[in-house]
């Protein structure tokens, strides 16, 4: 039985402010490619279906067509846990109906120790699904008690260690953020103070345990304890991720290949650094100047609209920021006088750049003056 797993799809994104849905559908179409080539028998999302727990009516619409595609076009049976960013309640509408279609929705936590059966090629394979669930939440709905999210992971576990069937071959599905797992920025924290983690040793004795929350493709524990990752870096953080699906071959005896395929996505995410001069004849030539860009400007000194300048060349510049601005300074503890320096440098290059003409001296001479009295006006009021 071939199972190709992925997770964290966030439907419904903005990166930036700007909607990423067309970048999503474009990933999702070669996500269908990819199962009709490599024969698979099933799917499995580990949660964070959708980016909010109320999702745009678009973002509903885009999941429709993917499940359609899937679940009765191709009559493949797709097993989907929620996420700490789905609405459990919400993605499991209609979860005891759909199963006859083979779309199995596992979102309530006091079904987590009941398979799924998945069958293929003379293979029959359990899956158990722990949806997202804080320990909060797990107390209440189990009556356990249970402190923080490593022992309620760990009663979860263990409740379906108890159901499982030595004769067959399981998965586990989880979504959950395992010790040791590198996070990247566009990860919701799961709670405060950092005590989310949950240990990789209870999962250890799965045939393969399908993760999702982290969205850089890795493992913990061994190589059958998996993040497949998001399908598309959804920070700057991220750049340097490989994004894509995880192919799971499994028989009767378990896991007998394992293997990473990338997405392409319809625009890269990239971080440039540079002068601006330097980075704007580059993207007069750049084949990809429409990625996505956060630009590290390395000019020392002031710029009038250096935003505007670099989207006449890179159109997608959706972050800026100038460490050059900050270099030389001595930690931000600079006295006043290199403070007025400072000022009226910035005041010169802007004056420049909107007048065509440097200061003459004598108006140098009055805006080191203002500048000088400001100075001493903040002070007196401090």
């Amino acid at each position: 039985m071939r199972l190709l797993h992925t997770a964290d799809w966030h439907l419904g994104r903005l990166f930036h402010n700007l909607s990423l849905l067309d970048d999503q559908r474009y990933v999702l179409d070669q996500l269908v490619d990819i199962i009709d080539r490599e024969a698979v028998d099933a799917v499995l999302i580990a949660g964070d279906i959708y980016d909010r727990s109320v999702p745009p009516a678009s973002a509903v619409a885009l999941l429709d067509d993917v499940l359609t595609a899937l679940c009765s076009e191709r009559n493949l049976p797709v097993v989907m846990i929620s996420g700490n960013h789905d609405s459990a309640q919400r993605l499991g509408f209609g979860a005891r109906h759909l199963r006859q279609a083979g779309l199995h929705i596992l979102s309530d936590l006091r079904d987590c120790d009941q398979p799924v059966t998945l069958s293929a090629n003379g293979v029959e394979v359990d899956v158990f699904g722990i949806p997202y669930a804080d320990p909060e939440y797990v107390r209440s709905q189990l009556s356990v008690d249970v402190r923080d999210f490593d022992g309620a992971h760990r009663y979860l576990v263990e409740r379906i260690n108890a159901r499982r069937h030595s004769a067959r071959p399981t998965v586990l599905m989880s979504h959950c953020f395992v010790d040791g797992g590198s996070a990247s920025d566009s990860e919701r924290p799961l709670t405060l103070g950092g005590a989310e983690s949950v240990a990789w040793e209870p999962m250890q004795a799965f045939d393969y345990v399908a993760l999702g929350h982290l969205h850089g493709p890795q493992y913990r524990g061994g190589e059958h304890i998996r993040y497949s990752g998001s399908l598309l870096k959804y920070s700057f953080s991220e750049a340097r991720q490989r994004k894509g699906v995880t192919l799971v071959d499994i028989d009767a005896s378990g896991v007998t290949g394992i293997e990473h395929l990338p997405l392409a996505p319809r625009r890269d995410v990239r971080v440039l650094e540079g002068e601006l001069d330097a980075l704007i004849d580059q993207g007069r030539t750049d084949a990809d100047a429409d990625d996505y860009l956060l630009v590290r400007l390395t000019d020392r000194h002031a710029i009038l609209d250096p935003m505007g300048k670099l989207r006449e060349v890179y159109p997608n510049v959706l972050h800026l920021e100038k460490p050059g601005m900050l270099e030389g300074r001595g930690q931000q503890t600079l006295d006043r006088e290199r403070l007025k320096f400072s000022a009226l440098d910035m005041f010169s290059d802007f004056f420049t750049q909107t007048s065509g003409e440097p200061m003459s001296d004598e108006q140098a001479q009055a805006i080191s003056e203002l500048i000088g009295e400001l100075g001493r006006d903040q002070e007196a009021g401090q």
